[in-house]
């Protein structure tokens, strides 16, 4: 059922309950200021009456107050004297007639007359005549008071149900107005796909809860655009990194099987496809970490670690490296530096950090760690000339490389794997330029990771 229908029924619905608790309630208010009128009425027409009784002498003067509805009784309950349409017979019981006797305010009392059975309101109350005490009963008929109360009930009756459709169809009126912008939104939403990008849903101007979640769906669209694009973007560059070594692999065995190469040739073929092979297999590794930390399933093994063992291990990798390019790698002390993480992925990040420093920077790398307000910093740094301006901001996004001609053999996956490392233990990656030359990486991560799953 469409939403419009839904608020058009609910609203029905309440509508129907209040208008039916009003027509209850005007029907009481009004039953009750009719019966305070009668009540009125009637304690001043016993007044007069009483009054004209009182002062000529008793009850041979009662048809004087020109009561249509009265009756005189005495103590002993006879009726003294009485009007047509009261009747002979005393209007009051004896309990009744006790209790008006004992009050000059007079007791309210409904009835019906005789063999016709016409409801009367009666009110009693204590005279004193020349004669001694009497009761006066003075009659008003409610016929004209259910015949109000019956027509405000058939008003209701029949204007309740107009009025109840009449706010039904407003109601649905506003309710499709309403959704309207709704409606506006879903339709272009259902045209829009994947490709072209920057088409957005129509947002109304009000600044409502539709206008904010149009806004909210447009920022979502942004969002999703920048990852289509990054995703692209991501596949490009892939294809481009795998197409150079599988080209060169293809070339190294077809030259490989002509049969005019000697031996050393060949060899030197075989090698080169190997230093191939290296390549695309560590490329391979590298977009299956991207991928299992885009879908939040990188495994972390978490465990208790020093940091000096971390950068000792490190600089024992990186030794002969180092020592071949004549270049200082210097793993500071650290002491009291203890935190949790996956020694296995730490020593990935950190060795993406050094290669990067071995490739781009120049002088003496330095690895060191600290301990700051519960977080943990893992550097590196180099001296060389540092990072371009402008690549600082996107130094840990894919493929991102400071040499754009792409001359020194790098996938431009490096930082990007650092980052997502950091980011799986709960920390982040960084990047800055020194003061004097020189580039600094780092890892900010919680010294305390077991609570964190993965």
């Amino acid at each position: 059922m469409p939403l419009r229908f839904k608020l058009t029924l609910a609203f029905t619905g309440v509508m129907a309950i209040l208008l039916a608790a009003a027509g209850i309630a005007l029907s009481v208010l009004v039953a009750r200021n009719l019966d305070s009128a009668i009540d009125g009425g009637l304690k001043a027409r016993a007044g007069d009456a009483a009054a004209l009784v009182a002062g000529r002498g008793g009850p041979g003067r009662l048809d004087d107050s020109g009561e249509a509805i009265a009756q005189l009784q005495g103590p002993n309950g006879h009726v003294l004297r009485t009007t047509t349409r009261a009747g002979a017979a005393p209007l009051l019981t004896p309990q009744e007639r006790l209790a008006a006797s004992a009050t000059t305010d007079g007791i309210i009392i409904d009835r019906k007359l005789g063999a016709s059975h016409e409801e009367v309101r009666l009110l009693a109350r204590a005279v004193h005549t020349m004669t001694g005490p009497k009761v006066l009963v003075i009659g008003e008929s409610l016929a004209q008071r259910q015949q109000s109360l019956e027509s405000l009930r058939a008003l209701l009756v029949v204007g309740g149900p107009l009025a109840l459709l009449l706010a039904s169809l407003v109601g649905s009126a506003l309710a499709a107005f309403a959704l309207r912008p709704v409606e506006q939104m879903r339709r272009r939403a259902a045209a829009i796909k994947a490709t072209p990008a920057g088409r957005r849903l129509p947002v109304p101007e009000a600044n409502d809860e539709i206008g904010r979640l149009g806004r909210t769906l447009n920022e979502m669209l942004d969002r999703l655009d920048g990852a289509f694009a990054r995703e692209r973007a991501f596949v490009s560059d892939a294809s481009h990194e795998l197409r150079t070594p599988l080209a060169i692999l293809r070339t190294e065995l077809e030259l490989a099987l002509r049969g005019d190469r000697d031996r050393e040739e060949l060899a030197a073929a075989v090698r080169s496809a190997a230093e191939e092979t290296d390549r695309l297999s560590a490329l391979a590794e590298d977009l299956l970490v991207i991928a299992r930390a885009d879908q939040g399933q990188l495994p972390i093994r978490p465990r208790p670690l020093h940091a000096d063992d971390l950068l000792e291990r490190l600089a024992r990798r990186f030794a002969t490296r180092s020592d071949a390019e004549r270049r200082r790698l210097l793993a500071e002390p650290a002491p009291g530096v203890d935190f949790e993480g996956d020694p296995m992925r730490l020593e990935q990040a950190l060795a993406n950090m050094v290669e990067n420093a071995l490739r781009y920077g120049r002088g003496t790398i330095r690895l060191s760690a600290e301990s700051r307000e519960g977080n943990v910093f893992l550097h590196v740094r180099d001296d060389g000339p540092g990072f371009p301006t402008e690549f600082l901001p996107n130094a840990f996004e894919r493929f991102t490389r400071a040499d754009e001609a792409r001359s020194r053999g790098g996938t431009g996956l490096g930082l990007a794997i650092t980052a997502a490392i950091a980011t799986a233990h709960g920390g982040s990656a960084h990047a800055a330029n020194v003061n004097g030359g020189g580039a600094d990486v780092w890892l900010e991560l919680p010294d305390g990771f077991s609570s964190l799953t993965h």
